[in-house]
């Protein structure tokens, strides 16, 4: 309940705040906000505009496709963009326009707090890592301030290229592994941690009397 009033909260923000495109209407996102992986684009489209709602046009039609052939739903991951609001004729969004909308993505991630983020597209990856090139680096993971970043290929790009759609879809195989490597390599983590604390705590306890 505490992450949905955060969101809405979230989203009323945005509906108010003077940011750019005001002139196309929010999407803001949307899924299971207990998600393991988050998947975020660049900006919505034409069909995502008229919805408002992330991904449900031709291009969100391959993703959906995608996300079954790994055997799960779209409504077990979440959906989102960078930029919120869809610029003219689907160009692609200006660099003022991904800074101005940063920090709401940001606060997004936050509440969500996903083990994993799946980038769609050469401008969400650069949001994470700046200087990654969506050729070399997509279907690989990177950690980024203890979150793991996976880079696919944008589905509208799969679309338009038959070599990226084979790419993207052998990518997508190992987005469970990818799971389960996050989840192992937490789990580890809080262990160490919990390791690492012990003998202070041990030390911190009063000696047993000698006497």
């Amino acid at each position: 309940m505490e992450k949905e009033k955060a969101l809405q909260a979230l989203s009323r923000e945005l509906m108010e705040a003077k940011l750019p495109l005001l002139e196309s209407n929010l999407v803001f996102g949307e899924g299971n906000i207990n998600c393991q992986v988050l998947f975020i684009g660049e900006a919505p489209g034409q069909t995502e505009n008229q919805l408002k709602r992330p991904f449900v046009g031709r291009a969100g039609k391959l993703l959906d496709e995608l996300i079954k052939s790994v055997g799960w739903k779209r409504e077990d991951v979440y959906i989102t963009n960078i930029v919120k609001r869809r610029p003219p004729e689907n160009r692609d969004p200006l660099p003022e326009e991904i800074e101005a909308y940063k920090p709401y993505l940001s606060r997004q991630i936050e509440i969500i707090n996903p083990k994993i983020i799946a980038t769609l597209g050469r401008f969400s990856m650069n949001y994470f890592l700046p200087f990654a090139k969506i050729t070399r680096d997509q279907g690989k993971t990177f950690e980024v301030n203890g979150r793991v970043i996976f880079p696919l290929f944008h589905p509208a790009a799969g679309l338009r290229n038959p070599n990226m759609l084979k790419e993207l879809k052998e990518s997508f195989k190992k987005l469970p592994d990818v799971v389960i490597e996050a989840t192992n390599l937490k789990a580890n983590a809080k262990k160490e941690a919990a390791d690492a604390a012990e003998p202070i705590q041990r030390a911190n306890r009063p000696q047993d009397s000698l006497f």
